[in-house]
């Protein structure tokens, strides 16, 4: 693709060009706006080159050879890549007449390329940094075969179908407004309905659980991140202070310290541990607006969040009783295909290794201990312990990364937090953080595209929509309405002077689990039509059936 680009448009300078998982891109610096109806012509180009068949040849070039061999040819960015390697040499690969620094491996020629697509043009800043030049990405995929290559890009169209953005705006769930800000997101009734669903289930599971929920303000002192190590690990994410009265204040980027404050407010005994606190805490992320996308990445949230308390002898129960309740949570919504990492020692990091270790091996026996496949993802562990991530597969099997256990016993020592021994002594606590859905945002981003914003009955905005033939049946649909908003169901009425058709329709497209239709047979008899979204007829029954019908499916969560 870069060789088909310098020869169509010769001023461009090339950037960097990765494999990536789903494909490929390059990035270009070039007076030419791409647009999608350039990528035909790249194509075509890109054929020819194929058709050649040329070789692609390995060199290997000493440092100072090459950064001059690229300064020759206006390749800038090359030049500061090749600063930057650490080796004495670099590897450089040609292929006809275009040459480029790469570490390969290659396939032997051009021709050996078979099946490929060009998919899009997007900007995208130097180095990922606003501060730097935007330049131009063009992304596209390959594949052995023409039959693999179509399966995939059958795959994407229904990738595009599923676009929560998408489905947000057709579906009237949320919105965002450049007037707000990017990255914060406006919850509107029907996404908030879905939402708080979310909520109340996550809350009665907590309670259940053994958890007390929390709520914690928004902002803290500066100089708490000071003292937790926020400021020194996580700065960049973070928000520039406010002065509040002549001290620095910060809004919060995590809800951790708080609960640490919260347990620190009273002498805590062995007998109290493990302490399991939770909340729907709302934090605050500095995201450059490069990587701003719909739900999956936005700068305010929602973490479903919680910190356990324990000592260092119930850290493995602890983490497997997490374990259970996160794939319990995951299955409810969906959820029963995942991927597990285990995660540990960074570069930077707190702590002793002897902890490190005591906290890793926990993780790994709880795991083991019940039955899961997981993989080490080395050196992956957040600076004050290592994790536990579980990456959930939605229906079209993508990876989405959701819940993490981490263990932290470095926040406890910087707060100085401790518990009152058998023995009358102190001792410090082990902190686990958990959070089971990740961000609510997020989540929910998910759950729209695993469900293509078909949800369950028991997520559903509206479960239930009453739609009239005629005027004369108004009345006893708002009498069916009453009796199901007292029951606890959520329902609409479409009793618009429209045919039926257009009617359901209009309940299809909203994606209205289902619908009642009222006419003269329902009304002499006393009874309603019910059919599915997809346009299955379950049939005939009284009011109270119906009502019992959906409340089971409701209770019990099942998919409808």
């Amino acid at each position: 693709m870069a060789h088909a680009v310098k020869e169509l448009f010769p001023d461009t300078k090339f950037a960097i060009g990765p494999a990536i998982q789903g494909g490929f891109y390059y990035d270009f610096d070039c007076d030419h706006a791409f647009t999608q109806e350039d990528l035909p012509r790249i194509e075509e180009k890109m054929k020819e080159i194929i058709k050649a068949n040329k070789p692609f040849v390995r060199k290997e070039m000493p440092k100072g050879e090459a950064v001059k061999f690229f300064q020759e040819r206006g390749e800038t960015y090359k030049v500061e890549l090749i600063n930057e390697i650490a080796d004495e040499t670099v590897s450089l690969y040609e292929e006809g007449n275009f040459i480029d620094l790469c570490r390969g491996p290659h396939l032997e020629s051009a021709g050996k390329v078979k099946a490929f697509k060009l998919l899009s043009v997007a900007g995208a800043y130097w180095r990922g940094d606003e501060k730097n030049k935007m330049l131009q990405r063009i992304y596209g995929v390959s594949f052995p075969t023409k039959d693999e290559l179509k399966k995939h890009l059958e795959f994407l169209e229904e990738v595009k179908k599923r676009d929560h953005r998408r489905l947000g705006k057709e579906l009237d769930l949320f919105s965002m407004n450049d007037d707000i800000g990017s990255g914060l997101v406006l919850w509107h009734p029907r996404g908030a309905t879905i939402r708080r669903a979310i909520e109340s289930f996550w809350l009665d599971e907590h309670y259940k659980s053994g958890y007390q929920i929390l709520y914690t303000p928004h902002m803290a002192k500066l100089d708490l991140w000071k003292k937790t190590g926020h400021l020194d690990f996580y700065r960049e994410n973070m928000y520039s202070p406010m002065e509040i009265e002549g001290l620095d204040y910060e809004i919060k980027p995590m809800n951790c310290p708080f609960h640490v404050y919260i347990f620190k407010s009273q002498l805590r005994s062995y007998r109290d541990l493990p302490l399991r606190f939770a909340e729907l805490g709302t934090v605050y992320r500095y995201e450059r607006s490069g990587v701003l996308h719909g739900l999956l990445r936005v700068r305010g949230f929602t973490q479903d969040d919680a910190h356990i308390f324990c000592r260092e002898d119930q850290i493995e129960n602890e983490v497997l009783k997490v374990l259970e309740f996160t794939l319990f949570i995951l299955a409810t919504f969906g959820f029963s295909d995942y991927d597990i990492y285990l995660s540990t020692r960074p570069e930077k990091y707190v702590g002793t290794e002897e902890a490190w270790k005591k906290a890793t091996d926990a993780l790994q026996q709880a795991l083991t201990h019940k039955g899961l496949k997981y993989e080490i993802d080395p050196g992956e562990g957040v600076f004050y312990g290592p994790k536990i991530d579980i990456k959930v597969r939605d229906s079209l099997g993508r990876q989405w990364q959701c819940s993490t256990i981490q263990v932290d016993f470095n926040i406890p020592e910087r707060l100085d937090i401790t518990y009152r021994g058998a023995d009358s002594k102190d001792y410090r606590p082990i902190m686990i953080h958990r959070a089971l859905m990740g961000s609510l945002e997020r989540f929910f981003g998910v759950l729209i595209e695993h469900y293509a914003g078909a949800f369950p009955l028991w997520l559903s905005p509206v479960q239930l929509s009453l739609l009239t033939i005629s005027d004369r049946h108004v009345e006893y649909c708002r009498s069916i309405m009453d009796s199901l908003i007292k029951e606890g169901i959520r329902v609409d009425m479409d009793g618009e002077n429209e045919k039926i058709g257009y009617k359901i329709r209009k309940a299809a497209v909203l994606k209205t689990p289902y619908m009642c239709i009222i006419g003269d047979k329902e009304l002499e008899n006393n009874i309603v039509n019910i059919r599915k979204r997809n346009g299955e007829n379950v049939g005939e029954m009284s009011v109270e059936k119906l009502i019992a019908f959906l409340k089971d499916e409701i209770s019990n969560r099942r998919k409808s």
